[in-house]
């Protein structure tokens, strides 16, 4: 099964419809975000064609498509305009052989690891990089994987805007243009 996955999406209607198109043309079955969709929060400069109505529209109309978790931007008025569930801190998702982890990042992340067995996949956004690594769990040697789509409407340090899909073992992040950012096999 084919996952989309995308982060940061923060009230920019541009980067939101560029999203939805992708998303469109991946073949995934499923959307998951992890967080940030409408509010652009304090610290941030507004993105481009901020208009988080029409990004409610757009996210909307495939409800029941999309699995979310919790930003640090979200509160329950987004709950109210969403028609999804997005309230979540966390998920804890089955998905081809591995246990995902999914949170937005400012409550877990791979410095502060939420509970993780050898093998588990973090998966989270909050900080607008992307990242593809593969992380020393404890003092046996054993391993979990740090994943992060990136941001879809703000990047940080020089990154392009971007998202992510896992395709059973394969977890690629993509820019807009279709170009492969950076890519692992969970393996």
């Amino acid at each position: 099964m084919r996952y989309f996955i995308a982060s940061d999406i923060h009230g920019s209607y541009y980067w939101a419809d560029k999203m939805m198109d992708r998303f469109a043309g991946s073949g995934a079955e499923r959307m998951i975000c992890l967080g940030d969709i409408l509010y652009h929060g304090p610290r941030n400069d507004l993105p481009r064609d901020y208009e988080p109505k029409k990004v409610i529209e757009l996210m909307n109309s495939i409800k029941d498509r999309i699995w979310a978790v919790r930003g640090n931007c979200e509160a329950e008025v987004d709950q109210m305009v969403l028609e999804f569930p997005v309230l979540a801190d966390y998920a804890i998702l089955a998905l081809g052989g591995h246990t995902f982890f999914a949170t937005h990042g400012h409550l877990y992340d791979e410095n502060k690891k939420p509970p993780l067995s050898a093998g588990d996949v973090l998966l989270h956004g909050h900080t607008h990089l992307p990242v593809c690594e593969k992380l020393v769990l404890n003092d046996k040697g054993e391993y979990f994987y740090h994943l992060n789509p990136g941001s879809a409407s703000i990047p940080k340090g020089g990154n392009p805007n971007s998202y992510a899909v896992l395709d059973d073992n394969v977890f690629i992040i993509y820019d807009f243009e279709g170009n492969v950012v950076k890519d692992i096999n969970l393996h």
